[in-house]
């Protein structure tokens, strides 16, 4: 599992990295400041929970089971539903879909606990 989440992680800052490119160098002249900065903070989420991702590899050979797992999952369940729906509101102009964001911010909280537990119950 830890190789998992550590491939996860690396891939997801690979395209955070990328995502963050494109904005400061494709969109800034198609993107009102409103949008890009909702592109930003998706591209930002998106590193913070890749490196997350990353301790999550690392934690699961420290303190393996089901918590360190879920912590895991939901940071990838996060990072879809809360930077994905702020690309796609950002490049659509579609604000509805900044309905989903909070689904994905919910499931960050939900990682963060899980580790935090994990690494309790573990130690």
């Amino acid at each position: 599992m830890d190789q998992r989440f550590f491939r996860l992680g690396a891939l997801s800052a690979f395209i955070a990295v990328a995502a963050g490119a494109f904005g400061a160098h494709a969109l800034r002249a198609r993107l009102d400041l409103g949008m890009l900065a909702v592109f930003e903070t998706g591209a930002r989420y998106q590193m913070y929970h890749a490196l997350a991702l990353l301790a999550v590899a690392w934690a699961s050979g420290r303190w393996p089971g089901r918590l360190t797992s879920m912590a895991g999952w939901c940071f990838v369940a996060g990072t879809v539903l809360f930077s994905g729906s702020l690309y796609a509101m950002a490049l659509t102009g579609h604000r509805a879909l900044g309905a989903i964001t909070p689904l994905g911010g919910a499931a960050f909280l939900a990682g963060w606990l899980c580790l935090a537990l994990g690494a309790r119950r573990g130690a």
